[in-house]
């Protein structure tokens, strides 16, 4: 199964970035992909964080739930739509949601941010959840290949890679981290992470990223990658928008998960 990470530098205008998605969606169905991945706030980094209130969404209802859907259904893509703002009961705070569309264009799985980052080193300060209510439900799906497998995906987002009981209790053989690490803590701890949770749960992963300087002169890491469940980086770009393609296969995976039954073992196997 061929899968695609889509990295952007995402800015304050809703339809440019929706038009620079639709360019590397195209790309990526072009080249083969089956699943492809935007990154986290594909559709808006705003000039402060209170500006996706703006753009918020009803679950069900909106332009960046049509524009995913109608992406899917034109290219024939599972599209995974990085993470958009749906509305709450809270006025000022919305869910930062993952959204998956079949190649059809039916929305078939919703994942909210658990895990809101918090960050203050005394130059810069990041508190997600002055404006974002938080999540409650590790959420997986079922992806039927053209390879005839079906492979179970795991969703994240972001400041979840840092918990890694959410990845095991997904227990999926594809792991995404859609993300828009900043650039201090994606030098010092990014790479190492998703690593991590590839070798930990003997899974792929794929992290389609932020990265590069945005409109509001904040600094994303980028660095999309894909790792495979021996924890080798298979592909990753550095900076700037772009499309990174690889396979995963099911003999991969159980080719880890054979010679080193860690999962097994860490369900009481012997």
């Amino acid at each position: 199964m061929k899968i695609a990470a889509l990295q952007m530098v995402s800015g304050t205008d809703l339809q440019r970035n929706l038009d620079m998605a639709r360019q590397l969606l195209t790309q990526a169905a072009q080249q083969g992909a089956e699943l492809a991945v935007l990154p986290e706030y594909f559709c808006l980094m705003g000039a402060q964080d209170t500006d996706k209130l703006a753009i918020q969404e009803t679950m069900g209802h909106g332009p960046i739930q049509d524009f995913l859907s109608q992406a899917a259904r034109d290219l024939g893509l599972w599209i995974v739509g990085g993470t958009l703002p749906i509305a709450t009961n809270e006025a000022q705070r919305v869910r930062n949601s993952s959204l998956v569309f079949d190649p059809t264009g039916q929305c078939v799985s919703r994942y909210d941010k658990i895990h809101l980052f918090r960050f203050d080193n005394g130059i810069e300060r990041y508190d997600e959840a002055l404006v974002l209510q938080a999540g409650t439900q590790a959420v997986s799906f079922e992806l039927p290949s053209i390879d005839g497998h079906t492979y179970r995906i795991g969703l994240s987002v972001c400041y979840d890679l840092r918990f890694a009981e959410l990845y095991r209790e997904l227990a999926a053989d594809v792991l995404l981290v859609p993300s828009a690490f900043t650039f201090t803590t994606g030098q010092a701890h990014w790479e190492v992470l998703l690593r991590a949770r590839a070798i930990e749960n003997l899974a792929y992963v794929l992290a389609a990223a932020q990265g590069g300087v945005h409109d509001n002169q904040r600094r994303t890491w980028g660095h999309s990658m894909v790792i495979d469940p021996w924890g080798q980086v298979l592909v990753q770009h550095e900076t700037g928008p772009a499309v990174i393609m690889t396979e995963v296969t099911r003999e991969a995976l159980v080719t880890a998960r054979a010679r080193l039954p860690a999962l097994h073992h860490s369900a009481g196997g012997q």
